[in-house]
Parts: structure tokens; C-alpha cells; sequence
């Protein structure tokens, strides 16, 4: 009987074959590789994530000439796009009687798995199918998953590709609608999506709220001790201020002192989400699920698409850190054994699917590239961290009085560092604060008075947004990262932490007047309910998919390109403004030539015909920051490396 196992992606089908059969060799079909066994007469073929792909009908391709409601109502064609592998897995398919779906176990996962099952059946109806099941490519997880195979999970899979219909349809009647209206066309175009445009208004609204705030000015009295003590209040005069400083006297008197001890709990497992939140202090979030993902396929760690928070009580956790013993993290894994029992966290969410992201093997330093590195040790560390002992401080806190006055000191010392020692990302900064009797007096050595203002609410970073994108339910686990990916791209976003451009705040401030629905998280939420009714059995994808239209249909039927084309080139020229012509004092705009080319130009052209080159490769981005010299902005560029200029100095410098 011949055996067909199908896998995601060619490393893993590498990985996979070397861990079932000791015989596998590797086998060339053109530009594709798989691999076989004679013992066993197995074939492991690894796909490209999906082979074929959803797509509107060749009469649909002209943007211009497409009416947009006919393009929410279209139907949607299969096209392949791995050409070459879709043909090797059509012959591979003709030999076997039995196939294997060995896919990432997730909705993504799933559809890819029914997908090539749908291409297996087009040339042998009748064949055997069933799926493997794992959360880690290890010698032991692949045999059990391999020895009790399951059927393929076609609620799964269909919650997928309402998802993947869902999501092209509105991408496409969207981002045509706002890039026709902008007159943003070929490379240029203005993405907007589902999951997209609710996360960019969270951006922009952020923005605004620090551009419409006023900062107040308010005034806080420090005392010097020896230690640092502070009245509680905030005073909001100087007037006031300066009475209240002027009535303290030479010494203060302690009032009341206390001393007490704070559990400090452990971190919980990793799931997606908050893996990515403290991976994105290291790089992008989409460069790390991508590290990520290829620790996995290598089998150093589980699968990092997860929401799970809680060890299912199969894995053996005791093996795991006893094989950290003898590697570059013997220190931490012998403190965590020294505790005797082990008791791991957890966190609020339990699931049966995968469990929270853990190493699976012990990988030394120098096997892994520098990035590999960094995710590894941040998971090695993560998981020794839910098996140590809570920290615990002590704190103290002091009540002072001086000249009817009263003052706060606070103190904190980490007397059983647990777990900090080990997840050594967490800051745990002490303040001294000495051993203080109540009615002691202590001389004030200095007072001060400090001017200070209001600030506004922080910016987003990555590991914030993300967390708002989960508590909103605005995208899945595993697109997350993608998402703020693409805002950076398409230019909508810019530095850490984002900033929204002026397309950005123009694309969000036309949907929210014209067709507000598409901008706010509660209808991609609703989405995302109904993809988990559909992966449960309680809705079909068709019913799904239609109701997606209709909600779509009704939204653009109410919208005119005409309406939204000037506030949409209002900003769009704006973001292409970088400063003022040294000759003639009209703003400097960069432009394109008729051969494509772009380049900085003058508004003031033909009368001014200053212009300024610039790179023709790369992604331009004009940043926020102003060159000193010149006053221009200053642009980066992303290419095979990223650098930044200002263009009047690189033109003088060229």
C-alpha cells in the first residue's frame, strides 16, 4: 500500500520524513523536492501554504472599469497558484492509497489540508484520507500522531475559507473604492480591510486625542531625608504651591510606618498573543512569529499559534526542564528542580486544540541564527519562569509630617527574587528606604518644588495594539502580526511607537463619515463570532459568506466616489509634502516622471523647475523627523537595508 503524507511547507515535510523514516531520501521533480521511502513505500510532499487560491473572474480584473457592486456579488473562481506543485501532488496522488494530511493544526492549517485533498480526489476519487495531529515536530509527537491519526475537521476547515471570501470581497470592493477615489492606482494603491481599517482608527483616533490635548500645568513638593519623600497631592497653583512649601520646618515626623510582604506571581504560559507582546521589544512582530514558526518546524519549540494559557497535565513538565541541566540555561533549569515540586501558572485560557508555546528540545547558541536566539531563550525563559517560585518583596511605606504637611516614602526590596531571576525581561528596580521609628524626627537636608504637566495618552506600539486587537477580537492569533505588518507597508503607519500619516487620518475620517460600519471593531468582531459558529457546526460558510455580502452591499450602495475624492487627495498630497523650495519658497512634493520615476519636484513647476533626485529602489517612507540644516523631512528608505537621509544633504553630497 502506498502512503502519501502532505505537509505545509518543505522544511517541514523534510523534518517529518527524517523523524518517520530512517530510509527517506529526498527526490527532485523539476524545481520541487519530496521525499521517499522504500520501506515503508511513503511519499512526503511539502506544499507552499496554499497551492490555489480564491479569485474574482478575468472580467472583474480592470479596477476602473469594474462597478463595485457586481464585485461584491461575484462569484469567486479557484485558480492554482503553485502551478508545479499542484502537478507533482496530482502524480504522487495516482500511486498512493492512503493519505496523510499532515498540515499546522489550526483553521489555516485545515483549509490548506482540504485543499490538497480536493486536488488528491480530482485524480483518485475513492482514496483513503486522514489527518495528523500535533503541537510539536518531535520524534515522540510525530509517532503519536502518526500511530492515531483523525479525520480531517471540515468545520475547520470552512471557518477558513469564509474568512479567506470574506476577507478578499471586502479587501478588494474597499481598497478599490478608496484608491479610485484617491486616484491611487498601480503600486500606489490604498489598501483597506476587515480587520485593517477598525485597527488603523484605533491608531488615528489615538493620534488625535494627543493633538487636542491640553496639557495642564500642576506643581508636586519633594522632600529629601536621606530618602525621597512626596506629598501625596497634586497642587494646581503656584500661588498655593509655594504657601503650602513655605510652611514646612527644619524636620519631619514620622507618623507611621509599615512593613509588609507582596506576592510578586509568576508570568503565565505563552499563547500567541502575549508571546508576540514580548517579542515585539526585540523585533517586528511579524519577524518573530516568522522565527518563530521556523524554531517550530525544527523542532525547538511547540507550535506558536496558540490560546491556549494552561499545560495540558500530558506533557511532562519535570522531563523538560531535566533536559536544560547540562545546557546554556543549567543555572536557571537547577533552580527550578532545587524547588521540588513544580507548580506551573495559569493563565486564563484553556484550550484543547495546542498547548501554551513551550521548547521542545535543547538548541545551543551557536546552532541558531542571532534572531533564533533571542525568540528561543525568550521561550526557554518564559517556560522556567512558570515552574519557579513566586517572587516576593517587601515593601514599606512610611507617613511623614512636617509643618502640617503630610509626605509619602516608599520603599521596596526583592527579599526571594523566584521566577525574576529566571525571565530576566522584567524589571524589578528596589527602592531604599531605611528602618524608621514612629515619632522619630528626621532633619529635611532639602525641599523642592516641582513644575510639572498633564501628559497625553501614549502612542501604540506593537505589543500595545496588539493587546487592544485581542481584547476587541479584531483579527485572529495568527494574523495579528500581519495586520500591523501591512498598516507599516502601505504606508498608513510610521516608527515605533506608530504614528498614522495623513493618507491615514484621511482614509479613516471618509469611511467614518461615509460608511462608518467599516471602520469599527464591533462588525469585525461579529465576523469572527460567526467563523467560530461555523467551526462549531451552528452556521454554514455559504450563510456566512451571503450575510457578508449583504452587510457589504448595504455600505457602498449609500457612497459616492465623487464625495470622498477631494478630503482623500487633501491627504494624500500632504504626505508627499517633504518641505519648502529653496528657491521659490512653494512647497517641495515628491512626484513622478513620465517614465516612472520619482523624484522631488516643486508645486510651483513650471515657473520653478527645482527638483531633487532620489533612490528609484526600495520602499520611501517620509518620516517625521525635520533635517536641522535644511528643514526637510528626512526619508527613509527599505531595501535590502534600511537607512535614512535628508535629500537637499544627499543631493549636495552625491
Amino acid at each position: 500500500m502506498s502512503w502519501l503524507i502532505i505537509t505545509e511547507k518543505q522544511s517541514a515535510a523534510n523534518r517529518i520524513a527524517s523523524l518517520l523514516f530512517k530510509d527517506a531520501k529526498a527526490m527532485k521533480d523539476g524545481k520541487n523536492i519530496y521525499y521517499y521511502s522504500r520501506s515503508s513505500d511513503a511519499y512526503v510532499l511539502g506544499l507552499k501554504g496554499h497551492v490555489v487560491e480564491l479569485d474574482f473572474p478575468k472580467k472583474f480584473r480592470s479596477w476602473t472599469k469594474t462597478n463595485l457592486l457586481d464585485l461584491i456579488n461575484s462569484e469567486l473562481v479557484t485558480v492554482e497558484k503553485e502551478k508545479t506543485i499542484v502537478s507533482l501532488l496530482r502524480e504522487l496522488a495516482k500511486k498512493a492509497d492512503r493519505v496523510t494530511i499532515a498540515t499546522d493544526y489550526d483553521r489555516e492549517g485545515e483549509l490548506i489540508g482540504l485543499e490538497a485533498v480536493e486536488i488528491v480526489r480530482s485524480v483518485k476519487k475513492d482514496v483513503k484520507v486522514d489527518r495528523a495531529r500535533f503541537s510539536a515536530i518531535t520524534k515522540e509527537e510525530i509517532s503519536k500522531a502518526f500511530a492515531k491519526p483523525e479525520k480531517l475537521d471540515l468545520n475547520l476547515a470552512n471557518s477558513a475559507l469564509a474568512r479567506q471570501k470574506i476577507d478578499l470581497i471586502w479587501g478588494a470592493v474597499l481598497t478599490r473604492f478608496i484608491s479610485l477615489s484617491s486616484r491611487r492606482l498601480g503600486k500606489d494603491f490604498l489598501s483597506v480591510g476587515r480587520v485593517q481599517t477598525p485597527t488603523l482608527r484605533i491608531i488615528v483616533e489615538r493620534e488625535r486625542e494627543i493633538e487636542n490635548f491640553k496639557p495642564e500645568k500642576y506643581y508636586e513638593i519633594f522632600l529629601d531625608l536621606g530618602f525621597t519623600a512626596k506629598h501625596p497631592k497634586r497642587l494646581k497653583d503656584l500661588e498655593s504651591a509655594r504657601e503650602a512649601i513655605s510652611k514646612i520646618g527644619e524636620f519631619a515626623v514620622v507618623k507611621n510606618f509599615e512593613i509588609k510582604e507582596k506576592v510578586d506571581s509568576k508570568p503565565t504560559p505563552f499563547n500567541t498573543t502575549e508571546f508576540l507582546r514580548e517579542a515585539s521589544f526585540f523585533m517586528p512582530p511579524h519577524v518573530a512569529m516568522s522565527v518563530a514558526e521556523n524554531l517550530y518546524i525544527n523542532g525547538y519549540i511547540s507550535y506558536p499559534r496558540t490560546d491556549n494559557t494552561v499545560y495540558p497535565e500530558s506533557l511532562d513538565l519535570l522531563k523538560i526542564v531535566e533536559a536544560f541541566k547540562e545546557s546554556e540555561f543549567s543555572k536557571e533549569a537547577k533552580k527550578v528542580l532545587e524547588q521540588g515540586s513544580i507548580v506551573p501558572s495559569r493563565g486564563k485560557k484553556r484550550t484543547t486544540d495546542h498547548p501554551p508555546i513551550y521548547p521542545t528540545s535543547v538548541a545551543r547558541k551557536g546552532e541558531l541564527t542571532k534572531e533564533e536566539w533571542t525568540i528561543y531563550e525568550l521561550v526557554v525563559r518564559r517556560f522556567l519562569a512558570t515552574l519557579a517560585k513566586n517572587a516576593i518583596w517587601e515593601l514599606r511605606k512610611a507617613e511623614l509630617e512636617s509643618g502640617g504637611l503630610n509626605f509619602i516614602a516608599i520603599g521596596k526590596k526583592l527579599i526571594e527574587p523566584g521566577w525574576r531571576e529566571i525571565y530576566i525581561y522584567s524589571s524589578s528596580e528596589e527602592i531604599d528606604l531605611p528602618m524608621l521609628r514612629v515619632g522619630e524626627e528626621l532633619r529635611i537636608l532639602d525641599k523642592k518644588l516641582e513644575e510639572k504637566e498633564t501628559r497625553p495618552p501614549p502612542r501604540f506600539t506593537p505589543a500595545s495594539l496588539i493587546k487592544v486587537m485581542e481584547k476587541l477580537n479584531l483579527g485572529t492569533k495568527s494574523t495579528r502580526h500581519e495586520i500591523l505588518k501591512k498598516l507599516v507597508s502601505r504606508g498608513y503607519v510610521t516608527g515605533n511607537p506608530y504614528r498614522p500619516t495623513q493618507t491615514a487620518f484621511s482614509v479613516i475620517e471618509v469611511l467614518r463619515d461615509k460608511a462608518e460600519t467599516i471602520t469599527l471593531p464591533e462588525m469585525t468582531a461579529k465576523l469572527e463570532k460567526e467563523m467560530d459558529e461555523i467551526m462549531d457546526g451552528k452556521k454554514s460558510e455559504s450563510e456566512v459568506v451571503l450575510e457578508s455580502r449583504k452587510l457589504l452591499g448595504e455600505i457602498m450602495s449609500k457612497i459616492e466616489i465623487k464625495e470622498v475624492f477631494e478630503k482623500l487627495q487633501e491627504g494624500v498630497e500632504k504626505d508627499k509634502v517633504i518641505g519648502k523650495c529653496p528657491q521659490c519658497g512653494k512647497e517641495l512634493v515628491i512626484r513622478r516622471s513620465k517614465a516612472k520615476k520619482r523624484f522631488i519636484g516643486c508645486k510651483g513647476y513650471p515657473g520653478c523647475t527645482f527638483s531633487l533626485p532620489l533612490p528609484q529602489r526600495g520602499t520611501l517612507t517620509i518620516t517625521a523627523k525635520t533635517c536641522e540644516k535644511h528643514e526637510t523631512k528626512i526619508l527613509r528608505i527599505r531595501d535590502k537595508k534600511t537607512w535614512s537621509f535628508c535629500p537637499v544633504c544627499n543631493s549636495k553630497d552625491s
